[in-house]
Order: structure tokens, then C-alpha cells, then sequence
């Protein structure tokens, strides 16, 4: 008989007996082992189709999470339209001065009311497509229009009381070869100026107008039925007779002669992209020499200085060694002057910009343009306010030259005109304050980016 010294113990488990991951917490899901566990591959079936029920849980939280986030941020207010009214043709652009809505249409441009989007006039006497239209108000229900037509051409109205006046083809000729295009047209603030920027077949340049709007305003107040007179097309509820009709199927020369009894505008400036730097026009270091002013010059400088023999030998030995790279530049020079383009703004009176004692300065009025071409490091200030001359000069020079490290890519004024902002090509932005002339800012980004555009908000 054997007789136990111990208690009856448990034995120890074995590896055998080891619970499996998903089977450690079956004894907290069902502890009184009520349900039966499922065999295989039922259990595996069933995990993955947990699994898929988390998944999903955690997707929802996380969309409510942000349908709250949303709630809490500010609503942008939606806009709908309050009212439509219908053009004939096709809209390309439009502009807004005072009570009124000028749009550019596939034929001509009309005007409608703002109080009530009715058609006010319409102009059509040339058949021709407007691409683009700028409009300012000159007062006493008068406003000053520049249109841009799908060929270039550069055209003025004046919109006084309910008709549109045909003033001039600014950049019209009578040769086709000389016919230039208009890449930009802008307004000035209150239409004192009016800016072209015009490009030929291998040339580009800046003109300048100066608008003639308070003669405007008084030969449009003096003889009021003959501005009325001189509209090209009333409102389309009016017929007209075959007079009429033919002469709205004249040319734009025709028409332009036909409407311009007000003042026409004058040429101002005439602005071209500076030359390249070339070298010096002396021949020899002596005539050089015979231009300084400071008389530290001893001699002649035929002995002690290079000769023109050796400045030949000189020459020719460096034509001999690099002649590939001279033949390839001169092909290069010979080919046609590639155009540029050119950004401009009209400025306000500033200290910079400072007009002479004769000339009285008006606040609002600008007193001069800020211009840069593409790929020059100078931004060029020009002074409007200047006394007329018969012939315009047709390369002034700047009256304030600032100089930049890197070329300009692109400015901006912002609305007071008091700020400049230039972006360069190295990606460095500098705004100036021109009341003071120095630079509130410089900043650069250390990205390697290009700047297309810079705007103020």
C-alpha cells in the first residue's frame, strides 16, 4: 500500500497545453464555457470578419472627427448670381465704371445699366471682336474706354450720356508692314493716362498718352446733340436707314475720321528697351587719355603706352584661336533683334518722383511710370509731368534708375501707391516704400523658385 506524503497537486502544463494568441482571453468572453469554441476554419473566418468591423469603426470615428472639425472652422459665404442679362454674341471680358457694365462682345462692345442690366448702347460699326476693355470714370456721367481688338489694334471711346464715341485708333497705320500689335493696354486711375505697349515684327516699345478729359467733359457739355450725333449705334430698338447702314460698313478709318471731333489724345512718352552695354567708341588709348579732366597725364603716350600694332597682332591671334565660337556669335548677331516684353505702373507723386518747380503736382494724378523689361536689372522711373514738344523723343532717358543684384521678374503697386514690390530672378522680394525711397523688406526664399506674379491683398 502507498500512502501520499503531499496533497494531490496539479500537475505543471506542458508546451502542448499552451494557450494560443487568440485563444488567451476566451475565458474573459465566455468564462462559464457556455459556447462551444468553432473549429477551423470557422475561427479564422470569424476573426477576419471582426477585423473588418474594426477597421471600418475606426474610418467612421475619424470622418466625424473631421465633420466636427469642419463645423467649428469659419463658412465661406456662398454667392449666388442676382440677376443675368443677355448680350449678343459671344462675352469676352467686361469692366465696371461707376453705374454702368462695358462688355467686349465677338462684335463690338455694349454697355449695360447696373441698376437695372438693361442694354444701355451698343457700338458695332466696324464689325470687329474686342479681346480685352478697360474703363474709368472722368465724371458728370462721362467714362474713358480702351478696348483691344482681336488684331491688336489699340481703340479710345468716350461714353457720354448713354452713347459711345469713337475717338482714335491709337496704334492704326496705313501700311500693313508697319501695323504693330498691342500686347497691354492700361488706364490710369481716373483716366489722365493711357499706357500701350505694343510689339512689331522685330520690335517692342512703351507709348504713353496723355487724355485730353477735361476738354472732354466741355466740348461734351457744350454741344450735347452733337455728341449725340457722333455715336456709331443708338440702342438696337431704333432702326436706321441705308445711309446709315453704309456708313457703318466703312472701314476703321472712315469711322475713326467720322467720330473724331473730340481732342485727341497726345503722345507723351515713348519708351524703348535699353541697349545692350557696348564697348568704347575711342579708337586708340590716346583719345581716351585726351578725355580725362583730372590732367594726370604726362606725354603723348605714344612710347610708354600699347601701340596699335600690337593691339592688331593682339587681335588677330585671338580671332585665329577661338574663330568657331566668333563665327557662331556673328550668326547670331545677324539674325533679327528678338522683341521684349515689359511691365509698367503708374505711380503717384512721391519723393522719388519729385516734378519741377513749374509744374504743379496733383495728389491724385500720376506723376510718373515705373518700367522693367524682361531679363534687365534696372527699374526705370520716368516723370509724366513734363512740358509737350512737337517731336517725342523717342529714347528718353529714366529720370531715377534703381538698380537690382538679379533681373526683375515681375512688381506690383499696391492701391495707395505707395508700395513697390519687385520679385527678381534669384527669388528675392523687396518692397519699397517710394514716399521715402528705401526698402521696408527684403525677403528671400530658399527654395529654388520662379516667381511669375506678386500681388497685394
Amino acid at each position: 500500500v502507498g500512502i501520499r506524503k503531499h496533497p494531490l497537486e496539479i500537475p505543471p502544463p506542458s508546451e502542448e497545453d499552451w494557450l494560443k494568441e487568440d485563444k488567451e482571453d476566451f475565458f474573459l468572453m465566455d468564462p462559464d464555457r457556455k459556447r462551444d469554441a468553432l473549429p477551423q476554419p470557422f475561427r479564422m473566418i470569424n476573426k477576419l470578419v471582426m477585423l473588418v468591423f474594426e477597421n471600418a469603426m475606426e474610418i467612421i470615428e475619424k470622418k466625424e472627427m473631421l465633420r466636427e472639425a469642419q463645423k467649428l472652422k469659419v463658412q465661406p459665404v456662398k454667392c449666388f448670381p442676382t440677376d443675368e442679362f443677355q448680350v449678343t454674341g459671344r462675352a469676352n471680358c467686361l469692366a465696371v465704371s461707376g453705374k454702368y457694365i462695358f462688355v467686349g462682345l465677338s462684335m463690338g462692345l455694349a454697355a449695360f445699366s447696373v441698376s437695372d442690366y438693361k442694354e444701355v448702347c451698343t457700338w458695332d460699326a466696324v464689325k470687329t471682336e474686342i479681346c480685352a476693355i478697360h474703363a474709368s470714370s472722368l465724371g458728370n456721367d462721362c467714362h474713358v474706354l480702351l478696348a483691344v481688338d482681336e488684331m491688336g489694334l489699340v481703340w479710345l471711346f468716350c461714353f457720354h450720356k448713354e452713347n459711345i464715341l469713337l475717338i482714335k485708333v491709337l496704334n492704326e497705320t496705313e501700311e500693313m508692314s508697319k501695323r504693330s500689335a498691342c500686347v497691354e493696354a492700361v488706364l490710369s486711375p481716373g483716366g489722365d493716362y493711357a499706357g500701350v505697349l505694343l510689339q512689331g515684327n522685330t520690335k517692342a516699345w512703351l507709348e504713353i498718352y496723355r487724355l485730353p478729359k477735361d476738354s472732354w467733359l466741355k466740348e461734351t457739355d457744350k454741344n450735347p446733340g452733337a455728341a449725340a450725333g457722333l455715336a456709331c449705334r443708338e440702342r438696337s430698338t431704333q432702326h436706321s436707314s441705308q445711309a446709315n447702314m453704309f456708313l457703318l460698313q466703312e472701314s476703321p478709318v472712315s469711322a475713326n475720321r467720322a467720330d473724331a471731333k473730340l481732342s485727341l489724345p497726345v503722345l507723351l512718352l515713348k519708351v524703348k528697351p535699353p541697349r545692350p552695354v557696348t564697348g568704347t567708341s575711342f579708337k586708340s588709348p590716346l583719345d581716351a587719355l585726351k578725355k580725362v579732366d583730372d590732367a594726370c597725364m604726362l606725354g603723348l603716350g605714344y612710347n610708354h603706352l600699347i601701340k596699335n600694332s600690337q593691339w592688331e597682332q593682339q587681335e588677330a591671334i585671338f580671332c585665329s584661336i577661338y574663330r568657331e565660337y566668333l563665327e557662331a556669335e556673328g550668326e547670331g548677331e545677324s539674325k533679327d533683334e528678338t522683341s521684349r516684353h515689359a511691365t509698367f505702373h503708374f505711380l503717384l507723386p512721391s519723393q522719388i518722383l519729385q516734378v519741377g518747380p513749374k509744374m504743379k503736382a496733383q495728389p491724385d494724378v500720376p506723376a510718373g511710370i515705373s518700367v522693367h523689361w524682361d531679363g534687365s536689372h534696372n527699374l526705370c522711373l520716368y516723370l509724366l509731368q513734363r512740358p509737350l514738344k512737337e517731336k517725342v523723343d523717342s529714347d528718353p532717358k529714366p529720370d531715377v534708375v534703381w538698380p537690382c543684384a538679379a533681373p526683375i521678374a515681375c512688381s506690383a503697386v499696391s492701391s495707395c501707391s505707395r508700395y513697390l514690390a519687385l520679385a527678381c530672378e534669384d527669388a528675392t522680394i523687396t518692397i519699397w516704400d517710394k514716399h521715402l525711397g528705401y526698402p521696408l523688406s527684403v525677403t528671400a526664399i530658399l527654395e529654388e523658385r520662379n516667381i511669375r506674379s506678386i500681388h497685394f491683398l
